[in-house]
């Protein structure tokens, strides 16, 4: 088979499917989700944000440690104690994976970030850079990517391949888009951004 062909099914149940109302999972029952998600043949488990509490540190490095067969990811933000901490959550799994995110929505970027344009690309590229450095697995999502201007987020996704990302995921944060326009966005990605990386898709 072709890898081109290929789908990976890349799991969130741990990280976003937690952030469900009335949902709180303990180390115990994290643990024992990933290994039933190992035993599906999930490709990646997205572990947690492990710079969010002490809690989700040490669930991401309990799945780390235990868990054997799909790639372990830990959510990060761009800056270098966030990205640090996600090595250090993610450095024993036998493979491994950051997932850096930042805002390119107008409205994420004036409002949550406070950030212009220009400090969101250079951001973008020292986060990545920082992630790359301690493993070759690096995913960036730029957060609110359908409501961003396509030019915008395709020059912020190109800085992240330049600076190592080797996975490319178009996030539908707050679920806008239907389904024929996320389409075109994900092509309008594949079209116009340049290098080795694998696309990846986040819907709600």
């Amino acid at each position: 088979m072709n890898p081109m062909d290929r789908v990976k099914i890349f799991d969130t149940t741990l990280r976003d499917g937690e952030q469900s109302p009335g949902i709180s999972l303990d180390t115990g029952e994290k643990l024992e989700i990933a290994e039933q998600l190992a035993r599906l043949g999930v490709d990646i488990i997205e572990a947690g944000f492990p710079i969010a509490s002490d809690g989700d540190f040490e669930s991401v490095e309990a799945i780390a440690k235990q868990v054997q067969g799909p790639t372990i990811a830990a959510l990060s933000r761009t800056g270098f104690n966030d990205i640090d901490r996600a090595w250090e959550a993610v450095r024993h799994a036998k493979s491994n994976r950051i997932h850096v995110f930042i805002a390119t929505s107008e409205i994420h970027m004036a409002k949550k970030l406070r950030m212009t344009r220009d400090q969101v690309k250079v951001e973008a590229a020292a986060g990545i850079a920082r992630a790359a450095s301690y493993t070759g697995d690096v995913e960036f999502s730029p957060e609110d990517g359908f409501r961003s201007d396509p030019e915008f987020m395709v020059e912020v996704c190109q800085i992240a391949v330049d600076n190592g990302a080797t996975t490319l995921n178009i996030p539908d944060t707050v679920g806008y888009a239907m389904p024929g326009d996320y389409g075109a966005l994900i092509a309008y990605v594949i079209e116009n951004v340049k290098g080795d990386f694998i696309v990846s898709t986040h819907c709600h």
